[in-house]
């Protein structure tokens, strides 16, 4: 399948700014001096990097600081905790490096770096050891960490990869290489997709993403492959003028080619990132090739919490042709306190947004919760002699038996992670065992079901 012919939108130079830059920003765009002071002091803890295009074309400076597209960008008091705050404040008083260190060290500690059990459950194992970069969490799927990819063009604050970023090597995944990869799909026949993530793929020049891509072509079990991106959103110019942008695409069809199925994981969380020139020729350019375009993004407090900006989204997806896949909540890590939006409200942001939609674009999903156990899917809310429950769902598991497996949990205006939900108490034992483990033993032995 041949390549759309030459861009008409010329490629300006990347270049990304972070904390020591934050000043050369605020000289070009009205940053005050308390947001400059923030980005300093929050920028310790979690990861801070944006670029020319974000800053160009997607923050609104004069909705700032309410514009969510700054937020997604620029770090914000409480994003800590405020004794995290202190904390951090009162060590970067003092000038001493190991004070901060130890501080920074300590706060991270709490924000949950690694949640859903991917360090102790989703790491698989050759000859005995770890595989280093690879996490195997669903049975037909395998997450592929290739360390030339683990930054991005611009970093989302609520990113729940942002341990990915900090600079931490015992809190990165990292694959020098797809060998130990290709050695583990070989004793793995059951799996047949591959998602390589990040961080970004899309960060890597073509000729390194080929490495990592072509060696999976020799592989016959692997049947889809998969890359994560934010490229579309953040830099757009990835896939259109940028030197090796051609080359890109050219790699995508080679996969298509080989027969397999080559999905683009966009990450779009506001219908601003689909609103220029340049993103619709990168959807149509890699369109093209052959690879299909699936869209999701997380359900964000003070970002895209209504059901207005997910129609737009969806909307705009669809438009683009491309298939809207997931809305997920956000998950129990990093900024958690500062992004969560309770279940109740993601429920019905989820079902007024969706009610409103063409037929084609109801191929999303959600909300969903990335949980321990899978992919737990919040179906909506009924009422049963006068008491309410959440309709829930096992879209995707760990135990395949549990997929598609529906189960009620107590209704609650607040919480916000299915951690904070009582199961009812006829709940089959199976699911309340792997939904919330060794918790509420007492209620599900008077009335699970065995």
């Amino acid at each position: 399948m041949p390549l759309l012919g030459p861009s008409p939108v010329q490629s300006p130079r990347f270049r990304a700014f972070g904390p020591k830059q934050i000043h050369a920003i605020a000289k070009r765009f009205p940053l005050s001096a308390e947001q400059v002071k923030t980005v300093e002091l929050i920028s310790q803890v979690l990861p801070f990097r944006v670029n020319e295009y974000a800053l160009s074309e997607l923050v609104d400076w004069e909705s700032v600081p309410d514009d969510p597209m700054f937020r997604m960008v620029f770090p914000q008091r409480g994003m800590l905790a405020p004794e995290d705050e202190r904390l951090l404040e009162t060590a970067s008083s003092t000038g001493d490096r190991q004070a901060v260190a130890a501080a920074v060290k300590e706060i991270r500690g709490r924000l949950n770096p690694h949640p859903s059990g991917q360090l102790e459950l989703n790491v698989p194992r050759l000859d005995g050891s770890p595989v280093p970069g690879l996490q195997h969490k669903y049975r037909e799927t395998v997450l592929y960490f290739p360390s030339q990819g683990q930054t991005c063009h611009s970093y989302c604050t609520y990113c729940f990869r942002w341990a990915q970023f900090v600079g931490d090597a015992d809190l990165r995944f990292a694959a020098p290489g797809p060998e130990p990869l290709i050695r583990y799909l070989g004793e793995h026949p059951e799996v047949h997709d591959v998602l390589v993530t990040g961080g970004d793929p899309m960060i890597m020049g073509s000729d390194r993403l080929s490495n990592h891509l072509e060696p999976l072509l020799a592989v016959d079990s692997v049947r889809t492959i998969r890359i994560g991106t934010k490229s579309l959103a953040y830099w757009p110019y990835r896939f259109v003028s940028d030197k090796d942008a051609d080359d890109a695409l050219r790699l995508f069809e080679r996969v298509t080619a080989s027969g397999r199925t080559l999905a683009v994981m966009a990450h779009f969380t506001h219908p601003r990132e689909l609103g220029t020139e340049v993103v619709a020729k990168a959807l149509s350019r890699i369109r093209a090739t052959g690879a299909v375009v699936y869209c999701q993004a997380p359900l964000i407090g003070r970002i895209n919490d209504d059901a207005q900006t997910w129609n737009s989204l969806w909307q705009a997806e669809l438009a683009q042709g491309t298939v809207p896949y997931y809305m997920f909540v956000e998950r129990d890590t990093g900024p958690y306190d500062y992004f969560k939006v309770p279940l109740a409200k993601a429920a019905e942001v989820f079902r007024t947004a969706y009610r409103a939609l063409p037929g084609l674009a109801r191929t999303v999903r959600g909300p969903v919760m990335s949980a321990t156990s899978g992919k737990v899917l919040v179906d909506g809310v009924e009422e049963s002699a006068g008491a309410r429950y959440f309709q829930l769902r096992m879209l995707q598991a760990r135990d395949p038996a549990l997929v598609g497996r529906p189960f009620r949990a107590h209704y609650s205006p607040t919480a916000a992670w299915v951690d904070e939900l009582e199961p009812v108490p006829d709940t089959p034992a199976d699911i309340a065992a792997a939904v919330w483990g060794g918790t509420h033993r007492q209620l599900l032995a008077e009335g699970s079901q065995p």
